[in-house]
């Protein structure tokens, strides 16, 4: 009955251990990333972005940000071509990026996977911020104040997130990531250039159309300059038939260069001037106005 009783234990302590070493061990989850000093400052940065985007596309519509006056580099870049995208100012698409990345820094999320996101999202915010100010050098001359501490924003935080790249992060595959990132910030910068261009616009408004063509068969000019916060809102008061207006471009050599000679000849001392009739508009003058200084049948030319 003792024999019987021992093998019985040693047979149950075998089976127990039998049973530990056929149980599966699960994998441990991936360590919730703590936040340190460095997660704190990325957090300040992307607020502080935060702010400071959504204060530019507010004053956007009601006149310009502080600081701004009147013909300096920051309204030229303001009114410019690049100042808008789909309709909202590019401004507020740096918000939405600002805010992303406060919420990605925020959130508890393994240590790699948020390192990888923080990694794209300042990646393709440093790379717009830089295109904008390139073409803002480039096209309009003229740098933005409000800009310029935006990218240096954007720069601290590109820096920070890379500076702090968990050991966990592969080598070699990284290229691949890289590339993946690469090719979504030239899309968007892509898609940006195309906006600045016109060609994202909306089909043309047929009376628009009407009245640009119409104001080149009565002789009517528009004279401007490439880098005219007005003459590029003149523009946009005809969106995508503005290609069709009787433009004259006085400052074909930039802002820095010299006047063109026609408009020396036609005596055009500002900014846009329209010569109807032989009498100069030095203004931006609505579709409306000019269909009436031209004798163009406005009411008539509306889409029935």
């Amino acid at each position: 009955m003792g024999r019987k009783g021992a093998g019985g234990r040693r047979r149950g302590v075998q089976g127990r251990a039998s049973d530990s070493r056929a149980a599966p061990v699960s994998a441990s989850p991936p360590a919730i990333a703590k936040a340190g000093r460095t997660d704190i400052a990325l957090r300040a940065l992307a607020i502080v972005g935060l702010l400071l985007t959504v204060y530019l596309a507010w004053t956007a519509s009601s006149g310009g940000p502080a600081f701004c006056t009147e013909g300096s580099g920051c309204d030229l870049v303001q009114a410019s071509r690049w100042s808008r995208f789909l309709g909202l100012p590019i401004a507020a698409w740096g918000a939405l990026l600002y805010a992303a990345i406060a919420w990605v820094a925020w959130r508890p999320a393994p240590r790699l996977a948020r390192w990888r996101r923080l990694s794209r999202l300042s990646f393709l915010g440093l790379a717009l911020s830089v295109y904008l100010t390139v073409a803002g050098l480039v096209a309009v001359q003229a740098v933005c104040a409000w800009c310029l501490v935006s990218l240096g924003l954007m720069l601290a935080i590109f820096l920070l997130v890379h500076l702090g790249r968990p050991d966990s992060a592969p080598g070699m595959p990284w290229a691949t990531w890289w590339l993946g990132s690469g090719l979504v910030a030239l899309g968007l910068v892509a898609a940006l250039q195309l906006s600045a261009m016109g060609l994202l616009e909306r089909r043309e408004d047929p009376r628009l159309r009407a009245l640009a063509e119409h104001l080149g068969q009565v002789d009517a000019r528009f004279y401007g300059a490439s880098w005219c916060p007005n003459c590029t809102e003149q523009k946009r008061l005809f969106g995508a038939a503005a290609p069709r207006l009787p433009y004259v471009e006085c400052s074909p050599e930039g802002r820095a260069g010299g006047v063109a000679f026609e408009c020396i000849s036609a005596r055009v001392s500002g900014y846009p001037t329209w010569i109807i009739d032989d009498r100069h508009h030095v203004e931006v003058l609505t579709p409306e106005r000019l269909a009436r200084l031209t004798g163009f049948d406005w009411e008539g030319a509306a889409p029935r």
